[in-house]
C-alpha cells in the first residue's frame, strides 16, 4: 500500500501498540508509524522506550504509565483523549495488557466511549508456545505466579486436571522453585517446555519431562532472561481400573489419612482431588 493510503492518525484514538521482546527487527512498519505520528506515548519505563525510539530516530513526547501510577495517569490521559489527542501505549516489551500495566487505560477508554485501536505485534507467551513442540490448540495463559510458595502451591492446585497447556511467566531466579512446586503438585512426568531469552542471540528452549527440565535447570548456577513455563497437566487419560488398582494399593500400604492420600494419586492421574475422592468413596461401598 503507498504510503499516501495509510489510514491517518485519528484525533481522540488511543493506540495500544506492540513493540519487540528481544530482536528489534521485530517491530512492525505499522508500529514506527504511528508511534512516530502519534502526539504522545504512554510508557511503562519511559527510559526503555527513549532507547527504543532512539534506535528508530522517533521523537514523540513519552509519558510514564505503570502498575503504581495507572490510575491516576488514566484520569489525566482519558482528559487528553477527549480533547482530541493521539496517543500510543507501550510497554517495556511485548504487546502491554498482557502481564504488562495499561488494562487500567484501555477500560476506562472503553468506559468512556473512545476509541481504542489495535497495532499488533509479538507477545511472548505466543512465542514460546509456537516453538516449544507443546499441545497449542487449547491452552491457558496464566501470567505470573505468585512469589510466595503457599500461594503458588494453591494457584497451581487449582489447575489440576486440566487437559490444555498451561503458560506461566517466572523470574529467572524463581525458576527452579517454581519447578519445584510444579514437580509436588503435578508429578515427574508431564510435558514441560521452558522458553528463554526469546528472539535474541542466546534463545533456548528445553524440552521433557518435567523431572527431566527441573533437573536441567537446578543443574545451572545462574539463569538468565525473562522465562516462559509450558505445562500440560494430564497427557493420557488414565483407564479406571489403573487408577482403581493405585488407589487400593496406596490406601492399604499408606498410613496417612485417606484424603490426603487421594489427594496424591488425584495430581500423579492428574484429575480433580473430587474425583477421585468419589471413586474411593465407590471402592469403600463396593468392598
Amino acid at each position: 500500500m503507498p504510503v499516501s493510503d495509510l489510514p491517518a492518525i485519528e484525533p481522540g484514538t488511543l493506540y495500544v501498540v506492540a513493540t519487540p521482546i528481544g530482536n528489534l527487527e521485530d517491530i512492525s512498519p505499522r508500529a514506527l508509524r504511528v508511534l512516530g505520528e502519534v502526539e504522545l506515548v504512554a510508557a511503562e519505563d519511559t527510559r526503555h522506550t527513549r532507547k527504543l525510539f532512539n534506535h528508530f530516530g522517533i521523537t514523540t513526547r513519552l509519558l510514564s504509565l505503570h502498575e503504581h501510577n495507572e490510575a491516576q495517569r488514566a484520569e489525566q490521559l482519558i482528559e487528553k483523549l477527549q480533547g482530541g489527542m493521539s496517543l500510543g501505549l507501550v510497554s517495556d516489551a511485548g504487546t502491554p495488557c498482557i502481564s504488562d500495566p495499561g488494562y487500567r487505560l484501555v477500560a476506562a477508554c472503553r468506559d468512556a466511549g473512545l476509541k481504542v485501536a489495535s497495532v499488533p505485534g509479538p507477545t511472548a507467551f505466543t512465542t514460546a508456545l509456537s516453538i516449544a513442540g507443546l499441545p497449542s490448540d487449547r491452552f491457558t495463559f496464566c501470567g505470573f505466579m505468585p512469589a510466595k510458595k503457599s500461594a503458588r502451591l494453591r494457584e497451581l492446585e487449582a489447575f489440576t486436571g486440566r487437559r490444555e497447556t498451561l503458560i506461566f511467566y517466572e523470574s529467572p531466579h524463581r525458576l527452579v522453585a517454581a519447578l519445584e512446586d510444579m514437580y509436588e503438585v503435578f508429578g515427574a512426568d508431564c510435558q514441560t517446555a521452558v522458553a528463554r531469552e526469546l528472539t535474541k542471540l542466546h534463545e533456548e528452549v528445553v524440552r521433557g519431562t518435567l523431572a527431566e527440565v527441573q533437573a536441567e535447570f537446578s543443574g545451572r548456577d545462574k539463569v538468565r532472561g525473562e522465562i516462559v513455563i509450558l505445562l500440560v497437566p494430564s497427557v493420557l487419560e488414565p483407564e479406571l481400573e489403573d487408577l482403581d488398582s493405585v488407589l487400593r494399593k496406596r490406601l492399604a500400604e499408606d498410613e496417612r489419612p485417606a484424603r490426603q492420600v487421594v489427594k496424591e494419586v488425584a495430581r500423579e492421574f492428574g484429575l480433580s482431588g473430587s474425583e477421585v475422592y468419589q471413586r474411593y468413596l465407590e471402592l469403600k461401598a463396593d468392598a
